[in-house]
């Protein structure tokens, strides 16, 4: 009998550990687990052990590799356009790989302190016609790609690779959480148009934006959840902790408000910095997409459980807005897969085997 083939992912964030194993033959064989709430990252090893332990014993062996999906506050987005005259023979993937290649060089020339996580080519411009995607057989005189390149700083990236290295465990790929996130609830919901995912998490607030199935830009705010919980702190003077567990339950269970704590008072301040967060991303979208009319918002990320239907007519926005249960599994499938293949556009970055020769050389694959 064949060895069971697992996949295991863990989403690093600034409050939490997600994670799940997944067997890429029987979906009923998949296990998940996240940790409790932190602000603390000093015992992150330890919360990674003790998940891993948990996945070990359901899968009866060793994990040694992982794929690690992060988000950051400090991640860029950065676009470039590249263009090359040919011969007119007939187009190679060699000479786009070269475009690539080039502009690669040019982002980590100019960010030396960043590492590309994702290569997303959004247009194939070739004598002057565009493509979304690289046409077979084609004769060609000029080519011009427009890339987005996705970067991580490269500190943290190499923080996290120490601390899963402490428990035996390697990294094969980095995924930026909430792109691939916004990917397949994407697909899932079968949404057209002019989409934009925000995922709100503790310290920040990611913008994915796109256009049917292009990708417009991604844009991180450094607001979050927490920036709530200060305020609840701060103005019904009360503690951080107990603020954060008022945030998170404020939906669930009134029974944590005393007569201290007016519901009303409790709702104006929850909604008034929320919509201050929203209305900072509805301005980064029409900024940066440069589409006219209207566009949707899709809401995701632990963020904006403080937010359902119900509370929906609170804030003071247009209606095109929506809101994803997002739950632990659907994290983790969305690492999955993305790992599979989900988006056509991106250039499909593979790690070489971790030996001496360095944790961020890579190898260019592209066309899934």
């Amino acid at each position: 009998m064949g060895k069971k083939k697992f996949k295991t992912f863990f989403d690093y964030g600034t409050s939490k550990i997600r994670a799940g194993v997944l067997n890429e033959d029987n979906e009923s064989e998949n296990f998940y687990n996240e940790s409790e709430f932190f602000t603390d990252h000093l015992n992150s090893e330890l919360k990674i052990q003790k998940i891993t332990a948990s996945f070990e014993k359901n899968i009866n062996e060793y994990i040694n590799n992982i794929s690690l999906m992060i988000d950051s506050s400090k991640m860029l987005s950065i676009g470039i356009s590249i263009s090359k005259k040919l011969d007119g023979s007939k187009l190679k993937k060699g000479n786009v790989q070269f475009l690539i290649q080039e502009a690669k060089q040019q982002i980590l020339k100019y960010y030396t302190n960043y590492k590309i996580t994702h290569i997303i080519i959004n247009n194939y411009k070739i004598d002057n016609i565009d493509y979304s995607y690289l046409p077979d057989e084609i004769e060609s005189h000029f080519i011009s790609l427009d890339i987005i390149f996705i970067c991580l700083p490269g500190d943290i990236l190499l923080y996290l690779k120490n601390v899963f290295s402490k428990s035996n465990i390697l990294i094969d790929q980095i995924i930026c959480s909430s792109y691939a996130k916004s990917i397949n609830y994407k697909s899932n919901l079968n949404l057209t148009g002019h989409i934009s995912f925000i995922d709100i998490g503790f310290n920040k607030t990611s913008i994915i934006s796109y256009f049917n199935e292009k990708m417009l830009f991604l844009d991180v705010l450094p607001v979050g959840g927490n920036n709530i919980t200060k305020d609840i702190s701060k103005i019904l003077e009360i503690d951080l902790k107990q603020s954060e567990k008022i945030k998170l339950n404020f939906n669930q269970d009134r029974k944590l408000l005393n007569d201290d704590i007016p519901i009303n008072k409790l709702e104006k301040i929850i909604f008034a910095r929320t919509e201050e967060i929203l209305e900072l991303c509805r301005k980064s979208i029409k900024s940066n997409s440069l589409i006219p009319g209207e566009f949707k918002m899709v809401l995701m990320g632990d963020g904006s459980k403080i937010l359902d239907s119900q509370n929906k007519n609170k804030i003071n926005l247009l209606n095109n807005i929506d809101f994803l249960e997002e739950s632990l599994e659907d994290v983790c499938q969305s690492g999955f897969k993305f790992g599979t293949g989900l988006n056509k556009q991106e250039v499909v970055v593979v790690p070489k085997k971790q030996i001496k020769q360095g944790f961020f050389e890579k190898l260019f694959h592209f066309f899934r």
